[in-house]
């Protein structure tokens, strides 16, 4: 099994993807993906801050990001104790009250008089809100009609139109990959598709708005409701664009 920063390195090299094409897609310094595929770990700093670059990074490049982590923390040397810590740095004279002691106890005080004001606002505005509800104005109901204007014998009642907004027109996107590419699909706030696809992959979406970005923009055509298909961009270039469908 190749080593955990080889698997990240060849992974970007197969996207035709430069470390600062990445850096500047997924906001992490490119020094600090470096590491990660140099297996430079203490580069990076703690572990926590290790596992979060490894999780992103790997689900930019379509990788398993879980899996990524767990052979990272076969690799990463046990955490110090929380406990071990304290008693290296508590410095206060056995047998007086520890300064930390003082600061935990204002800080729980504070806690719990932010809440009780929370709950106070709440019931304040709920009861204001029911009084309001309850001395609201009925609302007028329609004059009867003048005896001089009856409606002809036999006529039915003609009811009122009632207002309907009509939903938004959920509209179709078709995708095709023509060239391997790295495609990540965003339809509504929601991500739909992500991951290194083969020439041949085709995939449509429905919905009002849609975000796509690929690794080799030429690779990659894309299809509004029918129209003819259009290439997103240059042969390895890293393109986004946003659809109003």
């Amino acid at each position: 099994m190749p080593a955990l920063g080889e698997e990240f390195r060849s992974a970007r090299e197969a996207r035709g993807l430069t470390l600062s094409d990445v850096a500047e897609a997924i906001h992490i310094r490119s020094v600090y993906l470096n590491a990660i595929e140099q297996d430079d770990w203490p580069a990076i700093g703690a572990p926590v801050y290790v596992r979060g670059f490894l999780r992103t990074y790997a689900r930019f490049l379509g990788l398993d990001a879980e899996a990524a982590v767990a052979r990272f923390n076969e690799l990463a040397p046990p955490e110090r104790p929380a406990a071990s810590v304290a008693s290296a740095v508590d410095t206060t004279p056995r047998g007086g009250p520890s300064i930390w002691v003082a600061v935990g106890t204002i800080v729980a005080l504070l806690l719990v008089g932010f809440v009780g004001w929370e709950w106070w606002q709440y019931a304040h505005g709920a009861n204001e809100g029911a009084v309001a509800e309850a001395t609201a104005a009925p609302q007028p109901t329609a004059a009867p009609a003048e005896s001089g204007a009856s409606a002809p014998a036999g006529a039915a009642p003609s009811a009122a139109p009632s207002a309907r907004v009509a939903p938004p027109v959920a509209h179709r996107l078709a995708l095709t990959v023509v060239e391997r590419s790295w495609v990540r699909v965003t339809v509504d706030g929601t991500t739909r598709l992500e991951g290194i696809f083969p020439a041949g992959t085709a995939r449509s979406f429905t919905g009002t708005a849609a975000d796509v970005r690929a690794g080799n923009a030429a690779g990659v055509t894309v299809s509004v409701d029918g129209r003819r298909p259009v290439h997103m961009g240059g042969t390895g270039d890293v393109v986004e664009r946003h659809f109003t469908l």
